[in-house]
């Protein structure tokens, strides 16, 4: 009896639908993308002589593992930071950087804050210093880093419309759209920074109780 031979099987075809799906769900698949901070670098600034910074200068926001805030040791709402902030900075206590007034030779009075003297001298000595917990969300460090920009944002655009009636995000948009290239602009970009200058700096995680 003759043996049987046994068919053999395309698998080209096979191949062919293997990599439709491959794509199909490539294509469709949602992926998580991880959150960031939209923070640009510190700007360039000149060279200015080392100072002691006073305890009141500092304003001091941590996070502990429980994602609770607390800011100068007090707790502390995120939806309340960004004001707090604001106070802060713009409280004009005391008086500036010198290399920040030498254009005016005089104490600039722009900061519209309660000039309280336990709080911050200046706004170009304001210093805002973040501390988190290794356990601490990093959603919870992104509301808070954003809450501190959107007070910066506030400080600037408020100084840009009372000072060249437009707000500081229009002149950066402006300028851009110039290509960088209108020193006009750049100047009043400039002075703007100097005058509210972003000073937020991070310390390293640590473990707080």
């Amino acid at each position: 009896m003759a043996k049987r031979e046994i068919p053999e099987i395309n698998a080209g075809s096979m191949a062919d639908i293997a990599f439709l799906l491959l794509i199909f769900f490539l294509v469709t698949t949602t992926m998580e993308v991880d959150s960031g901070i939209s923070k640009k670098l510190a700007e360039k600034t000149t060279s200015i002589p080392e100072i002691t910074i006073k305890e009141r200068n500092i304003f001091e926001v941590s996070l502990n593992h429980k994602n609770e805030l607390f800011v100068d040791g007090k707790i502390m709402e995120i939806e309340d930071l960004k004001e707090a902030a604001i106070k802060f900075i713009d409280n004009g206590g005391g008086t500036g950087n010198p290399i920040d007034d030498e254009s005016e030779g005089k104490r600039r009075d722009y900061c519209m804050g309660e000039k309280n003297p336990e709080s911050s001298d200046h706004p170009n000595r304001a210093v805002i210093m973040v501390e988190s917990d290794r356990a601490t969300e990093y959603g919870t460090y992104v509301k808070v880093q954003n809450e501190l920009l959107s007070a910066y944002k506030v400080l600037r655009n408020r100084f840009a419309q009372e000072k060249y009636g437009v707000s500081f995000t229009e002149l950066e948009q402006a300028f851009k759209d110039s290509r960088r290239k209108d020193d006009g602009l750049r100047k009043k970009i400039e002075t703007i920074k100097r005058s509210y200058p972003q000073i937020l700096t991070d310390v390293n995680p640590t473990n707080i109780q």
